[in-house]
C-alpha cells in the first residue's frame, strides 16, 4: 500500500509534511520508544505520539533510527504536543522520509485498523495477480503473451535480457548497456537507462537472465518479484525441455573422443539434429570466477515475493532456480537445499556459452570446459568469432570473472569431430593464458600455443633463469635492455630498424644488445639464442 492511498480515504484527514507519496509501506507499527529500531524490521509506517521529544536534537536522532530500520515513513500525532514541530518536518525531509500529521482526534489503532483492512486488500490482489500468471505459464503461454499479461495486469512493461546482451523478449533500445549494468550492480534490483533491473532465477549472473521492466519500480518492487518468478518458471521449462537434446550431444562427443567409427557418428549427427553435409564449429568454454557475483545474497527461501521483515533493496530470491538439472550446462541445486551450487568454471561456461549462441545446444560440460557443435547455417567461422567477442566483452564487466572461448575452423562430416574439439580445447587454453577472450583456430598455430601448454611455474621459471640478469641490470642502472632485446627481435635482429623505432642512434643499440649478450652468455647472432630469449619475453 502507498502513502498516496491512505490520504486519499476522506476519514482520517491526514495531511503530508514532507516526502514522495508514492513509498509503500508494508504494515503500521505504533511507538513511542526514543530508539525504536530493535523492533523494527523494515517497511513499516511508523506512528509516533512525539512522547519521546524532549528537545529539538531528538528529531533528528529518532529520524535517524527509523531511516537505518528501513521503514517506509512516519506519521506523527498532534495530541502530545498540539502541533508538528519544524525540527522534525527538517529531519524528515533531510532523510527523504514521508512525514504524515494525524489530527488530534484520530486514533493512532483506528488509523492502524484501517491501513490494515486496505493491506490485506492489497495482498490479495497480489496473490489473485501472481495465480493468474502463474497459471498462464503452467498452460504453456511462452514469453511474449506472458509479457502482453502482465501488462494488463500489472501495467508493467519491459524485456528480458541474456547477461551477455541476447534479447529473450521485449525490444530494449541498448540491451548490451543493460546487460553491463546487470553484471556490475552491487544489488539489485537496481535503476539503469530508465529501467529496474531485476535478477532471474539464483544461479550466477554471468549465465544468467535479466527482467528490465520499464520506469522505476524500485517502490514496487514486489511487482517485478513477482514477473522475474514468472519468467523464472518459464526458463526452468525451457531448460527442462533441452535436457533430451543436451543428452544426445553428449553422447556424440563422447564416442566422437573414443574414436567410435564413421558409421556410428554419422547416426549419433542425425539424431542430435545435425546435418552430416553442413559446415559446422566447434566452441569450447569455461568461465572462471572467485565467487558468487557482487550483491547475490545467498536465498534462504523458495518464496519469489517481496516480504514485509525483509530490507527495501535486499536481493529477494526467486520461485524456482530457473536452470537446468544438476550437473548441466543448464545450472545446477545442491540436492535437498533451496540454494544453488557452485558453479565449476565449465558448468558455468555452459550456461553462458548457450545465451552467447542464442541458446544453440551445448553438451554437459566436462572437466576440459563446456563444449558446443555449432551449424554455420551459412555464415562462416568468422562470423561465430564476431557474434562470441561481442558477448565476450559484455561479460567480461563481471567483476573477476574470465570468459574464455576457444572455436575450431570451419568443419564438416561427423569424422572432423574429434579434431575441431581438440582444436576448440587448445584455443580455450591459450585464451586462459592471455587472461580472457575469444581465441579462434587461426591463432593457435604458433609458438603461442606451445607456451599455453606448458604449466604457469615452468614459464615463469624459464623467463626468470634467461632475463632476471637484464631486469636486474635495468633496475640498477635505469637502462632499457629488455625493452631494446623485445624491439631488436621484432625487429627481426635490424639494428637500424630498432634505433629508429626506439629513436636512438644505432650505435646506443649496438652497446645495449652486446651487454645483453654479456649479462646473459647468449650469442644474439645466432638463431636458436634468438628463439630461447623471444620465447622468455612471451613467457614473462
Amino acid at each position: 500500500m502507498r502513502i498516496r492511498d491512505l490520504l486519499a480515504v476522506g476519514e482520517p484527514r491526514l495531511r503530508l509534511l514532507t516526502g514522495d507519496p508514492d513509498r509503500a509501506f508494508t504494515s503500521v507499527h505504533i511507538t513511542d520508544l526514543p530508539e525504536p529500531g530493535r523492533y523494527l524490521s523494515g517497511g513499516e509506517l511508523v506512528l509516533t505520539g512525539l512522547m519521546w521529544r524532549q528537545g529539538p536534537e531528538d528529531s533528528a536522532r529518532f529520524v535517524a533510527a527509523l531511516v537505518e530500520a528501513g521503514v517506509a515513513g512516519l506519521g506523527a500525532g498532534q495530541a502530545w504536543l498540539g502541533h508538528i514541530p519544524a525540527d522534525l518536518v527538517t529531519a524528515c525531509e533531510r532523510a527523504g522520509l514521508p512525514l504524515l500529521e494525524v489530527p488530534t482526534e484520530v486514533s493512532f489503532r483506528t488509523l492502524a485498523e484501517q491501513a490494515g483492512h486496505r493491506l490485506t486488500g492489497d495482498a490479495r490482489e497480489a496473490l489473485g495477480r501472481h495465480r493468474r500468471l502463474v497459471a498462464a505459464v503452467a498452460e504453456g503461454a511462452d514469453l511474449p503473451e506472458l509479457f502482453a499479461l502482465t501488462a494488463a495486469e500489472l501495467g508493467v512493461t519491459g524485456a528480458v535480457v541474456s547477461a551477455a546482451g541476447e534479447v529473450i523478449v521485449g525490444a530494449p533500445d541498448d540491451p548490451a548497456g543493460l546487460a553491463r549494468a546487470y553484471l556490475t550492480a552491487t544489488r539489485l534490483p537496481c535503476l539503469a537507462g530508465g529501467h529496474t533491473l531485476f535478477g532471474v532465477g539464483r544461479g550466477h549472473r554471468a549465465g544468467g537472465w535479466m527482467l528490465a521492466c520499464d520506469g522505476d519500480l524500485l517502490d514496487r518492487a514486489d511487482l517485478g518479484y513477482e514477473l522475474a518468478a514468472c519468467v523464472a518458471l518459464e526458463r526452468s521449462r525451457m531448460e527442462e525441455g533441452r535436457r533430451v537434446e543436451r543428452r544426445l550431444a553428449g553422447e556424440l562427443l563422447a564416442a566422437a573422443l573414443a574414436g567410435a567409427d564413421a558409421a556410428e557418428l554419422n547416426a549419433r549427427f542425425r539424431t542430435s539434429g545435425l546435418d552430416t553435409a553442413e559446415p559446422y564449429a566447434i566452441v569450447n568454454a569455461t568461465v572462471t570466477h572467485p565467487g558468487p557475483a557482487p550483491g547475490f545474497a545467498r536465498p534462504d527461501a523458495v518464496s519469489g515475493f517481496a516480504r514485509p521483515d525483509v530490507a527495501p533493496g535486499f536481493a529477494r530470491p526467486d520461485a524456482v532456480s530457473g536452470h537446468g538439472e544438476p550437473g548441466v550446462a543448464g545450472g545446477a541445486r545442491s540436492a535437498g537445499h533451496g540454494a544453488p551450487r557452485e558453479h565449476g568454471p565449465g558448468v558455468l561456461g555452459g550456461q553462458v556459452l548457450e545465451e552467447l549462441l542464442g541458446r544453440e545446444i551445448v553438451a554437459p560440460p566436462g572437466a576440459d570446459g563446456a563444449v558446443a557443435v555449432v551449424p554455420l547455417r551459412g555464415g562462416d567461422v568468422a562470423d561465430l568469432a564476431a557474434r562470441l567477442r561481442a558477448g565476450a566483452a559484455i561479460l567480461s564487466a563481471l567483476p573477476d570473472a574470465r570468459v574464455c572461448l576457444g572455436l575450431s575452423g570451419a568443419l564438416t562430416g561427423a569424422a572432423a569431430l574429434r579434431g575441431g574439439v581438440e582444436e576448440a580445447g587448445h584455443a580455450r587454453r591459450l585464451a586462459e593464458a592471455r587472461d580472457g577472450g575469444v581465441v579462434t583456430s587461426d591463432e593457435i598455430y604458433t609458438h603461442a600455443l606451445l607456451l599455453a601448454t606448458v604449466p604457469g611455474d615452468v614459464r615463469r621459471s624459464f623467463a626468470g633463469r634467461l632475463l632476471a640478469p637484464l631486469l636486474d641490470y635495468d633496475t640498477g642502472h635505469q637502462s632499457e635492455l629488455v625493452r631494446t632485446l623485445a624491439t631488436f627481435l621484432d625487429c627481426a635482429g635490424s639494428w637500424n630498424a630498432c634505433a629508429e623505432r626506439m629513436h636512438v642512434h644505432v650505435n646506443t643499440v649496438r652497446y645495449r644488445i652486446k651487454r645483453v649478450e654479456e649479462l646473459t652468455g647468449r650469442d644474439l647472432s645466432t638463431m636458436a639464442d634468438r628463439v630461447d630469449l623471444f620465447l622468455a619475453l612471451r613467457a614473462r
